[in-house]
């Protein structure tokens, strides 16, 4: 599973699949009344076509980035899994759909499911409500299969491995003054949420320095600890590379630092070339190849800089498959 992307880089598509985004209360966690006037009073009218825009620089043939990968690292999976699994591709939001999948396992007499949330790190608006959105279709069933899940595997070997691999060549060629792991941001009132304690995230600036029972749901410490396994497997000196996020929304306070706010600053420290990781993304999509390797990329230049790569995701590199085919073994 999925976020989603919508069906053509056009704003009729792009609203719809927006709307369907946006309106998940796990995404925009305000009151539905504010969540309504916000998507058809502010983002609505004037954002479909400028994401379609934008959608339509990274296009392929065979649609949306995220969905030509994720049909490749399916393809790769079911190849690696064997005749014994049935694997298929479900999209919280658009096309393939949850419940599509779920009717297809039922037509084949699956009796077992595996549900495998391709985030690394947990968040409501993202693993969450995957999962959520799965229970609800299954509970309309007669017969409910057996549900099992691949929890978070952001500090899982394998995955660290294949995203150094990804970017050790890079940082090799690009001999940069400075690494990023720049994550997907979140709102800060939603890594509050998740601190059963009330006490711990985002009380202090250590907050995320080590993983806790504490902030064992925190999205942001789980990202602060897959940047420093990667950092780790690279050897990578400590002050050579920083923890960022990226893809804020709205007025309300977002977790920091933000990505492009520290593209800035380096820019104006004389940094000439920078490598970007995206490890919140197992797949290539508008938010690594515009946001980053496009936007971002053009950003950093006009402000002075030489070079600023982003390191491929991890897409249906065999490194990635072999790991997620162990995960699934590991559960299902």
């Amino acid at each position: 599973m999925n976020v989603g992307s919508p069906d053509a880089p056009e704003a009729g598509p792009v609203r719809r699949y927006l709307r369907e985004f946006l309106s998940d209360p796990r995404v925009v966690d305000i009151s539905a009344v504010g969540r309504f006037l916000l998507l058809e009073l502010f983002i609505l009218p004037t954002r479909p076509a400028k994401s379609a825009k934008a959608y339509k620089k990274v296009w392929t043939a065979e649609g949306s980035p995220l969905l030509a990968h994720s049909r490749a690292f399916v393809a790769g999976l079911a190849e690696t899994l064997g005749p014994a699994y049935s694997v298929k591709l479900g999209m919280r939001y658009g096309r393939p759909g949850i419940t599509a999948a779920l009717a297809e396992f039922r037509q084949e007499g699956v009796d077992r499911i595996v549900l495998f949330p391709l985030y690394p790190q947990y968040a409501a608006s993202s693993t969450g409500t995957s999962l959520e959105a799965v229970y609800r279709a299954a509970r309309t069933l007669w017969n409910v299969p057996a549900l099992s899940t691949v929890p978070p595997f952001y500090d899982e070997a394998g995955f660290i491995d294949a995203f150094a691999a990804r970017g050790r060549p890079i940082i090799d060629r690009v001999d940069p003054d400075a690494i990023l792991f720049s994550f997907h941001g979140l709102p800060e009132r939603q890594i509050r949420k998740s601190d059963d304690t009330g006490t711990h995230c985002l009380a202090s600036d250590s907050c995320c320095a080590v993983m806790s029972p504490q902030n064992r749901w925190c999205y942001r410490a789980q990202c602060h600890d897959t940047a420093r396994r990667i950092a780790a497997a690279l050897q990578l000196a400590d002050g050579r590379w920083h923890v960022t996020f990226q893809s804020r929304l709205g007025r309300t306070p977002w977790i920091r630092p933000y990505t492009d706010v520290v593209v800035d600053e380096l820019a104006k420290q004389g940094k000439k070339r920078l490598v970007v990781f995206c490890p919140a993304f197992v797949a290539d999509c508008l938010e690594t190849l515009e946001e980053i390797g496009m936007r971002l990329h053009d950003d950093f230049l006009a402000r002075g800089g030489e070079a600023l790569e982003l390191v491929p995701s991890l897409n249906d590199s065999p490194e990635w498959v072999a790991t997620a085919a162990s995960l699934v073994r590991r559960v299902g």
